[in-house]
């Protein structure tokens, strides 16, 4: 199935982002950005075939690529948008490099979040910022974030700071291409670039296109917000319904007008999900398959960044793990080399719990039950003795009803030693004298009661 690629806007052209814009925003922000380190994967490497690179945006100031873009913007804003103050909406990494700048140069800003930005990144916001931003949370979103960022534009005639849907921006982070080129002494074979907004992959790709031809860009999204995808199955950017804010520096509902007319100039070929039957097809274009997207699930994001983390101590955040997430399914050429930018490394230590809960159900370690104890003493013995196998643990325990007494339905979670061992523990439940249900991922009553 072919879907044509077309701009939403017509105003809107990828020719407003060039290589050389690239260039001009290197030099432009040499000397507040270092050169991330490119380290090379031994265990990625051994995993895929490839030679893996991990370019460390992590070990940015703001912990993020995303400075890049937003000092880039400022910097060159004339007197009077400098004196009108900047206004900008973020999931937190764009609004970190917004806050750095207006410290930086001495101009007052606003930065709307999404309210459920994590403490970690509004706090950094503010550290960055010193007593030169506002932080206004706002909507359970970052579109209801920028919504308000937007109003606020309108209302007060500041001068707007858009973290991805800008050349500037897109420039600016696009510098990210023009180093790992140096840093390499070489073109790679495949680069791969998480998406949220698309300014970054639109910098990266225009970039490499021009100075490394034959580099191929891969550009991974999570299922529950798959903005690009759906734009380029479309034709156009549209409105996802509703996102998963799990992955909060890709939870974007909408592509970029200019990000998607530059992967649809480029004929990005998409490669569906199995969790999303109705966004496949391919746009077609020029660059064929040297252009790709993909979608990864949230339970192996999770997964990838707890491995970063044990193996390689890389604190990554949810979005800064999508690149390595996409590799175990990407079809690289063996001893070919391949570059995964991690984005962020702006995770709240908070959240660890629910990474960790997400990569079990994903790994198939963790499951829940309701379980209808009989009313005899000794049930919940038996269930333990006879039920749950030698490697197995609860993990959760809740009676549904307050006045139970070691009888009556409970919710029950349990760890299997090995993902294997469920269909063994599903046929001892089956021959037990206990009823059991088992709680599916996705159910209304998975996601209430877990």
């Amino acid at each position: 199935m072919s879907h044509s690629p077309k701009l939403a806007d017509p105003k809107v052209t990828s020719s407003a982002l060039t290589a050389d814009d690239i260039d001009a925003a290197a030099k432009r922000i040499a000397h507040i950005i270092d050169a991330t380190p490119l380290q090379f994967s031994e265990r990625l490497s051994a995993l895929t075939g490839a030679r893996v690179y991990l370019k460390r945006e992590d070990l940015q100031m703001v912990r993020s690529y995303k400075i890049r873009g937003a000092y880039n913007l400022i910097v060159q804003l004339d007197a009077d948008e400098r004196a009108a103050g900047v206004v900008t909406a973020s999931a937190g990494n764009h609004a970190q490099g917004v806050a750095f700048a207006c410290r930086s140069m001495g101009i007052r800003g606003r930065i709307y979040v999404p309210a459920n930005t994590p403490k970690q990144k509004r706090d950094r916001i503010m550290v960055h910022g010193g007593g030169f931003v506002e932080l206004i949370p706002t909507g359970e979103t970052y579109d209801a974030a920028a919504a308000a960022a937007a109003a606020d534009v309108e209302r007060t005639g500041a001068t707007m700071v858009p973290p991805f849907d800008d050349p500037r921006t897109a420039a600016g982070q696009g510098t990210i291409a023009a180093e790992i080129l140096a840093q390499l002494g070489e073109a790679p074979a495949t680069v791969v670039v998480p998406v949220g907004g698309g300014g970054c992959i639109a910098g990266i790709a225009t970039y490499l296109d021009e100075r490394a031809p034959e580099t191929a860009i891969v550009g991974v999204e999570p299922v529950g917000a798959a903005s690009m995808t759906a734009a380029l199955v479309a034709g156009g950017p549209v409105t996802l319904p509703d996102v998963d804010p799990f992955v909060d520096g890709a939870a974007v509902k909408r592509v970029g007008e200019l990000p998607y007319a530059v992967m649809a100039r480029f004929g990005a070929h998409v490669v569906s999900h199995s969790q999303l039957p109705l966004i496949e097809g391919t746009a077609a274009g020029r660059a064929g398959d040297r252009f790709v997207m993909t979608q990864v699930d949230e339970g192996a994001i999770c997964t990838a960044m707890l491995e970063l983390y044990q193996n390689e101590g890389i604190i990554a955040e949810p979005a800064g793990a999508l690149s390595v997430t996409a590799l175990a399914s990407l079809d690289v050429e063996p001893g070919s080399t391949v570059v995964c930018l991690i984005s962020g490394g702006n995770n709240d230590v908070s959240r660890y719990g629910e990474i960790l809960e997400r990569s079990l159900v994903h790994l198939g370690l963790k499951h829940y039950f309701l379980v209808d104890f009989p009313q005899e003493p000794g049930a919940l013995r038996g269930f333990l003795d006879q039920v749950l196998g030698p490697d197995d643990d609860i993990t959760l325990f809740e009676y549904v009803k307050r006045n139970n007494r070691e009888t009556g339905a409970a919710l029950v979670g349990i760890e299997l030693g090995s993902a294997d061992g469920l269909s063994a523990l599903l046929e001892r439940m089956r021959c037990s004298r206990i009823e059991v249900e088992q709680l599916e991922p996705g159910t209304p009553a998975y996601r209430y009661l877990t």
